[in-house]
C-alpha cells in the first residue's frame, strides 16, 4: 500500500519539474514512510512520483516508480495484487526479465507489456490504482481497481494532467484552484460524499471504481468502465436446474464459504506482521476464524471501545471471539476528548468531508495496530451490502412490497397530489419520511437512494437556500471522455440515482429489488464513503486495510443469488449465517447488530457541540449563501435540548464546514 502521484505536461506547455513531484509525494508521506522515489522521461514532459509502505518485497529492488528492462514502460503503483505469483510463471515463460524477488509491481510492468491494459486488468485479483506510462504510445494510463478500495483523483491544469492517491498531493501547485463544486455539496448532503467522478473541489475529479483513463500528448482524455457490481457472472443458473430446496442452499452457502475463506488466506500475503479489526460482530469474527484455519500462531486482532459511553460497546462481543480463537488481543478505549484532539488531523486527512462519524473510532483503533507492530489488517467492509444485513434493507424491501408497488400504480395527478398535501403538513421526522417518499412516486424516481441517505429532499428544503444550486454546469471534457455524469447536474440527487437505474435495467433487465439496491450501493456509498473512510484513515497511520468480503470473485458469486435466499424467512444476512454455521458460535451469529459507529449524538449535546455549532455558523462555507442559517441554529437548539435528533445532519454540515475552512477559506 503507498502513495501515487505524477504529471503530464501537453505538447507546448512548459517541462515538468522534479521539485513540484517531490512536493507532491512528500506531502503523503504517511501513505508511505518507508521510501520514496521520482521518475522523469528525458524530455521531462511525464513524471511520476511514489511513497512507499513496504509490504510485499521489502527488498530495495521493488522501489518504485518502477520500469520495465528498456525503460519504455514505467509504473507507480499502490495495492496489492494477490496473484502476482501466479502471473510471474507465464510472463518469465513468454520471455520477461524479473528483476526483484517477488514483487507485484513488477508483474503489473510486464503484464502490461505482454496482455495490454484491457488483458492485465482481466487477469488482476486485487486492490490496486496505478498509472503506466507507455513511452512508444506517448500514452498515460490510469487504473482503479472493481469495487474501488483504493483511490486515484486527477485535474488538469496549465497545460498538464496531474494525478495522486490524495487531493493534497494535487493542491501543492499553487496554481490548482481551490474552491468548492456546488453540484457535488448538493449531492453529498444527500449521499454523505460526492458520487464519482465529482469531488467537493471544483475541477478535480475521481476516477470511478472499475474504471480506466487514458490521456494523450495534446490533453485529450478517454474513459471507460471494464468491470461493474452486477448480476450475471457469479455462476450458471443452469447448475441450480433440478436442485431440491436443500441442494440449493448448500450450493449457496458452499459457494460462498470457499471463496471467502480463499479470499481470506489470499490477503494475508504479506512480509510483514498482520492482523484483524474485530468488533465482535459476524464479519470480523468470520475473518478471524477462518484466519486461523490458515496460521501457526495467534491471529492479532484490535478493537475499540467509549470510555464515556459504554452503552455503545461491543467489547464483550469482541472479548468472546478472542477468547473462542485463542488471539492477541488488543482494545483501546476513547471519549469526547479523545476525539476533539483528533479532528484537526481528521480534516487534513481527509481531503475532502467524509462524513462518516466512524472515521473517529477507526482512527484510533488504527493506531492501535500500528503502535502494536502490524501493518495490514483485514476489515470487514462489503458484507452488509451483499448479504443484506442492514435493517433499513428490510424496511425498504417491506416498503416496496406492501407500499410502493401499489402507489406507483395510481395516476401520476393523484401522485402529486398526495405529494404537495403531505408537503404542507410535514412537521415531524415520520412524516418527513412519507413526504420524501410520495415525492420521489410523484417525480417518477427510484424508492431506494442508499443506505446512508442523509438529507432527504424535504430536509433540504429546509436547510438550503432556494435556488443555490441551480443553473449548475455540465462536465463535457468528462462526459466527451466516456465517464458516466448522467443526472450530477441536476439539483435533484433523485436524478443520480435514476440515471444510474436505467443503465441497469437497460443493460440486466429483470434484476430483482435487492440486486437493484446493491447495485446502487456499489456505485456511490460502497466505493466513496465506506472504503474511502478505510483507506483515508488506515494510510494515515501507515497501515494497510484488506477487504475480503470484497473479494471480486465473491461478489460476481452473490449478486447471482436470488433476493429470496438472502432474506430467506425475513432473517438478514440468512446465507452467510448458515454458511458460517459451526465456524462461529451460534450466539456471535444471531447476536443483535449494533453497527461501528460513535456516541455523536451525545456528544454533540455536551461542550463539543457548541464547538461545531460555532464552527458551523461562523464558517465561511455559510458565507457563501448556500445554507439557511437561521435553520441550522434552530437544528442545533432542538438536538442540544433533546427535542430532536438531528446528530447526521449536524455532523454532516460540521464537516463539511471544518473542510472549506481548511482546504478553500485558508482559516
Amino acid at each position: 500500500m503507498c502513495g501515487i502521484a505524477g504529471l503530464f505536461s501537453f505538447e507546448g506547455s512548459k517541462p515538468v519539474v522534479p521539485a513540484d513531484l517531490d512536493a507532491m509525494q512528500k506531502s503523503m508521506a504517511h501513505r508511505g514512510p518507508d521510501g520514496d522515489g521520482i521518475w522523469t522521461d528525458d524530455a521531462h514532459r511525464v513524471g511520476l512520483a511514489h511513497r512507499r509502505l513496504a509490504i510485499v518485497d521489502l527488498s530495495d529492488s521493488a522501489r518504485q516508480p518502477m520500469a520495465n528492462e528498456d525503460g519504455t514502460v514505467v509504473i507507480t503503483f499502490n495495492g496489492e495484487i494477490y496473484n502476482h505469483m501466479k502471473l510471474r510463471p507465464q510472463l518469465e515463460a513468454a520471455g520477461h526479465v524479473f528483476r526483484t524477488g517477488h514483487s507485484d509491481t513488477e508483474v503489473l510492468v510486464h503484464g502490461y507489456e505482454e496482455w495490454g491494459l484491457d488483458g492485465l486488468l482481466e487477469r488482476l485479483d486485487g486492490m490496486f490504482a496505478f498509472a503506466i506510462w507507455d513511452q512508444s504510445q506517448g500514452v498515460l494510463s490510469l487504473a482503479r481497481d472493481r469495487v474501488g478500495i483504493k483511490p486515484v483523483y486527477f485535474t488538469r491544469c496549465n497545460g498538464s494532467f496531474r494525478f495522486a492517491s490524495e487531493i493534497k498531493a494535487l493542491l501543492t501547485d499553487p496554481s490548482v484552484q481551490r474552491d468548492i463544486e456546488p453540484a457535488a455539496f448538493n449531492h453529498y448532503l444527500t449521499f454523505m460524499i460526492p458520487p464519482a467522478p465529482l469531488t467537493m473541489f471544483k475541477g478535480i475529479y475521481k476516477l470511478p471504481a472499475g474504471h480506466l483513463l487514458q490521456v494523450g500528448g495534446t490533453g485529450d482524455m478517454s474513459a471507460r468502465r471494464y468491470w461493474d457490481a452486477v448480476p450475471g457472472k457469479g455462476f450458471d443458473a443452469q447448475d441450480l436446474t433440478g436442485k431440491s430446496v436443500a441442494e440449493q442452499e448448500a450450493f449457496y452457502t458452499g459457494g460462498i464459504l470457499q471463496r471467502l475463506e480463499s479470499a481470506i488466506e489470499k490477503r494475508m500475503m504479506s512480509d510483514v506482521p498482520f492482523g484483524v479489526f474485530l468488533s465482535g460482530g459476524i464479519d470480523s469474527s468470520a475473518n478471524v476464524a477462518l484466519m486461523c484455519r490458515h496460521m501457526d500462531r495467534p491471529v492479532d486482532t484490535f478493537t475499540v471501545g467509549f470510555k464515556d459511553h459504554p452503552h455503545l460497546n461491543e467489547l464483550s462481543y469482541a472479548d468472546r471471539v478472542a477468547r473462542q480463537f485463542g488471539t492477541n488481543h488488543h482494545e483501546v478505549l476513547i471519549d469526547e476528548n479523545d476525539m476533539t484532539g483528533y479532528l484537526d488531523e481528521l480534516i487534513h486527512h481527509q481531503d475532502e468531508p467524509i462524513s462518516d462519524w466512524v472515521c473517529v473510532p477507526l482512527h484510533f483503533v488504527s493506531k492501535l495496530a500500528k503502535d502494536s507492530g502490524v501493518t495490514v489488517v483485514q476489515v470487514g467492509e462489503g458484507s452488509d451490502e451483499q448479504f443484506a444485513g442492514y435493517r433499513n434493507y428490510m424496511m425498504y424491501m417491506q416498503l416496496h412490497r406492501q407500499f410502493w408497488r401499489y402507489l406507483q400504480r395510481l395516476p401520476r395527478a393523484l401522485r402529486v397530489a398526495m405529494a404537495a398535501m403531505a408537503r404542507s403538513i410535514s412537521m415531524t421526522p415520520r412524516m418527513d419520511r412519507v413526504t420524501d417518499i410520495l415525492t420521489r412516486s410523484a417525480r417518477g424516481q427510484e424508492l431506494f437512494w442508499g443506505a446512508s441517505h442523509a438529507f432527504w429532499n424535504v430536509h433540504k428544503d429546509r436547510t438550503v437556500i432556494p435556488g443555490a444550486f441551480s443553473g449548475c454546469r455540465g462536465w463535457p471534457d468528462l462526459s466527451g471522455a466516456g465517464l458516466d455524469m448522467f443526472g450530477l447536474a441536476d439539483t435533484d440527487s433523485g436524478a443520480v440515482v435514476g440515471a444510474m437505474m436505467k443503465a441497469l435495467d437497460n443493460s440486466q433487465p429483470g434484476c430483482d429489488l435487492l440486486a437493484r439496491m446493491v447495485h446502487s450501493e456499489f456505485r456511490i456509498r460502497l466505493a466513496e464513503l465506506l472504503l474511502m473512510r478505510v483507506d483515508k484513515i488506515t494510510m494515515a497511520n501507515s497501515i494497510e486495510g484488506r477487504v475480503p468480503f470484497l473479494d471480486h470473485r465473491l461478489v460476481e458469486f452473490s449478486m447471482d443469488i436470488p433476493m429470496a435466499w438472502k432474506v430467506r424467512g425475513g432473517e438478514p444476512k440468512y446465507l452467510l449465517k448458515q454458511a458460517l454455521k459451526g465456524i462461529l458460535p451460534d450466539d456471535i451469529l444471531y447476536r443483535p447488530k449494533m453497527g461501528f459507529g460513535a456516541p455523536m449524538a451525545q456528544w454533540l449535546r455536551s461542550e463539543f457541540g457548541k464547538h461545531a455549532e460555532s464552527t458551523v455558523l461562523g464558517s465561511g462555507l455559510m458565507e457563501r449563501g448556500l445554507l439557511n442559517q437561521n435553520h441550522i441554529a434552530r437544528m442545533f437548539r432542538e438536538h442540544r435540548s433533546g427535542k430532536r435528533d438531528h446528530e447526521l445532519h449536524l455532523w454532516i454540515l460540521f464537516n463539511a464546514a471544518a473542510w472549506y475552512d481548511r482546504w478553500i477559506g485558508g482559516r
